[in-house]
């Protein structure tokens, strides 16, 4: 499995080049790498340190850390100063624009790596490799397929870990072991300064209608003011839901499913709320593929919402998210994010997560999560599951 997740060199080189092709596009010379996400996206490894992709010519590693790192065109390198005069013994010219991971790296560090290069013009890299990552290669799709799998089999097993007088947090301790067990990284990223949590969302009862400041769809109390989102300690009683939202990352590549359990018998209204985020799903499946607007997909979410008579329920109540899906890959957040303001279109190659959900004040949150793979013809299902509400105990 661990050998499993290192890209060979032909799939690096397919990035590589996708990568190259936008740069061209953006007419930058080269761009400058030091994130994790992108640094494994381009060389399927991890480290301290930078890679210098320019436009012609082999992709370079500038390491700081590990100092033994493997592999080809790996520099060790002190500080980024000492890039320039490493790229002039290798007669390649500095770029005049030189693209930074602007959305990524600090303020300090973007103004450092300026006065080290000094180009004429710099840009963003970030949604330069964000757009590339969202078309993903029959490589990354496997590792998704992986991830799916592991996911799926998890969630089947989360009915047999609830017993009764449980608290939220004690059953998303059961969850998490359990994926961990399973072969969970035990962290997910995500992009963005405000997308903090730890392995993904349980929400039971009256805490799922608690707004949080987190980009996330539903929000949720959390355990302390300095984390507030998810599970806020609370015991499962009789006439709750449990949506349980946790990213499934068995392999480098994520896949997000969410479903809902019951404790105890819940209003018609909830069962009827669900049952028309199926429905959504259903549509999804149906009509969508390479080509379909973003936005269309959004608009007619909330018209079948409003149809069902669900409108003020949906994607929460207090704090409506104003979006029901988005690209997921590397990180749990990617393009395209399914909302009335998007101008994208769908292509094939991207996975998308899609989850149209309800909130009930005091009976907590229903509807499903689903990551699918995009094709010319339609979508594909790859965490295919019950997606009725599962009873727990009683």
């Amino acid at each position: 499995m661990i050998h499993s997740q290192y890209p060979s060199k032909e799939e690096l080189e397919v990035r590589q080049t996708n990568v190259r092709n936008l740069l061209k596009a953006s007419g930058a010379g080269a761009c400058l790498v030091a994130t994790p996400v992108n640094l494994y996206y381009l060389t399927g490894k991890v480290f301290a340190g930078y890679v210098y992709l320019p436009v012609d010519g082999e992709p370079l590693c500038f390491v700081r850390r590990p100092v033994d790192l493997p592999g080809e065109n790996v520099i060790p390198i002190r500080k980024p100063e000492d890039i320039p005069g490493l790229l002039a013994g290798r007669k390649q010219r500095l770029p005049s624009v030189l693209l930074l991971e602007a959305d990524q790296i600090t303020h300090h560090e973007f103004l450092r790596l300026e006065a080290v290069f000094r180009p004429k013009a710099t840009g963003n890299a970030t949604a330069v490799l964000r757009k590339a990552r969202t078309i993903k290669t029959p490589w990354e799709t496997a590792q998704l397929r992986m991830s799916a799998k592991k996911h799926i089999e998890t969630y089947r097993q989360i009915p047999a870990l609830f017993h009764e007088g449980m608290k939220d947090v004690e059953l998303q301790y059961e969850i998490e072991r359990l994926m961990r067990k399973n072969g969970s990284l035990g962290i997910f990223r995500t992009f963005g300064s405000n997308m903090e949590i730890f392995m993904g969302s349980l929400l039971a009862g009256e805490n799922a209608a608690t707004p949080s400041p987190f980009d996330f769809a539903l929000g949720g109390g959390g355990l302390s003011p300095c984390l507030p989102i998810g599970a806020n300690g609370g015991t499962i009683r009789p006439g709750q839901t449990v949506m349980v939202d946790m990213a499934g990352n068995f392999t480098p590549y994520l896949t997000d499913m969410t479903r809902v359990y019951s404790y105890g018998t819940l209003p018609d209204a909830v069962h009827r709320a669900h049952q028309a985020s199926v429905r959504m799903h259903r549509r999804f499946a149906e009509t969508v593929k390479a080509g379909t607007s973003c936005a269309d997909i959004y608009n007619q979410s909330v018209e079948m919402a409003r149809e069902a008579g669900f409108a003020a329920h949906f994607m929460g109540t207090v704090q409506q998210a104003r979006f029901v899906g988005h690209g997921v890959g590397l990180e749990i957040n990617e393009p395209p994010v399914l909302t009335a303001r998007s101008e994208d279109l769908l292509q094939a190659g991207m996975v998308i997560a899609y989850e149209p959900k309800f909130v009930f004040p005091e009976t907590g949150a229903v509807g499903i999560e689903n990551t699918f793979l995009v094709t010319e013809t339609g979508v594909e299902n790859l965490t295919v599951l019950e997606e009725a509400i599962v009873p727990l105990g009683l």
